[in-house]
Order: C-alpha cells, then structure tokens, then sequence
C-alpha cells in the first residue's frame, strides 16, 4: 500500500524525486508517512483536503481487501 501511496503522489507533484514514503505496520492496522517537498504540500492535500481525503479513501479500499486498518499522514 505504501507503494500505491507513492505512485498517487509522484504522480501529483512538481518535485517526484522528493516523494519518500514511510510504511510503519502493526498487527491490525498500518501507517502510511507520505513526505513531499514543501512546495508541493498544497498539490497532495489539495483545496479543503479534498484530493488528501481521495488519497486515503483509495489506500483504505485497499486496505480493506487486506483485512487492515490504514492510517495515511502527510508530514513535511
């Protein structure tokens, strides 16, 4: 799934080369750390964090295929 993360945003941003996803599992759930450069911050959560909440509803359905609980964080 962190791979599906990568692509999304690779695919979203300015600076692809900056992408760098962090996949931190557990025995139920997983969380996904999606790092961008700062100038692309705006691009990944998009206006009111809608394209941020597209990203998640796509790794959670996923997800669910898995049995697994998905947590995605976008940091800088």
């Amino acid at each position: 799934m962190g791979e599906l993360v990568k692509i999304i945003a690779k695919a979203l941003v300015d600076h692809p080369e900056e992408v760098q996803v962090n996949e931190i599992e557990g025995t139920q759930s997983v969380i996904i750390e999606l790092k961008v450069a700062s100038e692309d911050m705006g691009k990944v959560i998009g206006k009111q964090g809608r394209i941020a909440k597209a990203i998640r509803t796509v790794v959670k359905a996923a997800a669910t295929r898995e049995n697994k609980r998905v947590v995605v964080e976008i940091i800088q």
